[in-house]
């Protein structure tokens, strides 16, 4: 594949891209194959080491905004024939209730790790704040010269301390997780729009 023809595949799979950021990427991949090739590279042999056409817009893409992608890809192609309109109109009661009903468990069950992931930091503070009390404890205790009542509350108080140390370290890579995990399914999400855009090429 030559400078022309990279390019050309380039520009067709950034159909997601305003023109202007569109322009500026074909410039910018021009002038790195250009490079390239006053190293003493052939056309094809920068094209290669640059990477597949596919390959650099499908990362451009995913840093593009998920509202941008679907917004694109639900565009229609083609104008829509009447009893297509009709059609959809009349379904829309039941796909568009669907759509509501998944997005909103989805939504649901997100929120909800959340809040179990909220109450196990709110557990783990209420502990902390028990092993504080567990040391006031053992000082009233001693002005009042009851030496095994206060052994026992620093006792209780280092013990809630403990856990709650440990359930702090664990919430927290919970969270480090959770957050991850949804980057991954936002990505995930994207490449779909992204793969039906170049399925839609290919035909």
């Amino acid at each position: 594949m030559n400078k022309i023809d990279f390019l050309s595949e380039l520009e067709k799979r950034l159909d997601c891209v305003c023109k202007e950021e569109r322009d500026k990427t074909l410039v910018y991949y021009g002038e790195m194959i250009d490079d390239r090739v006053e190293d003493g590279l052939t056309e094809e042999q920068a094209v290669l080491e640059i990477g597949t056409p596919q390959r650099i817009a499908e990362q451009i893409m995913l840093d593009l905004p998920l509202k941008t992608l679907v917004k694109n890809r639900l565009k229609p192609k083609r104008a829509l024939g009447v009893w297509e309109i009709i059609l959809i109109v009349l379904g829309s009661p039941i796909w568009l209730s669907l759509m509501i009903a998944a997005v909103a468990v989805v939504i649901s069950l997100y929120a909800v790790l959340w809040a179990v992931l909220v109450v196990f930091y709110a557990v783990g503070a209420s502990l902390a704040i028990g092993g504080l009390v567990g040391v006031v404890c053992l000082v009233v205790y001693l002005i009042q010269a009851n030496v095994g009542a206060g052994l026992f509350m620093l006792g209780a108080g280092l013990v809630c301390a403990g856990i709650a140390a440990l359930m702090i370290v664990v919430n927290n890579l919970v969270a480090k997780g959770l957050v991850k995990a949804s980057k991954a399914i936002f990505i995930g999400i994207k490449s779909c729009f992204i793969k039906k855009g170049v399925k839609y090429e290919k035909v």
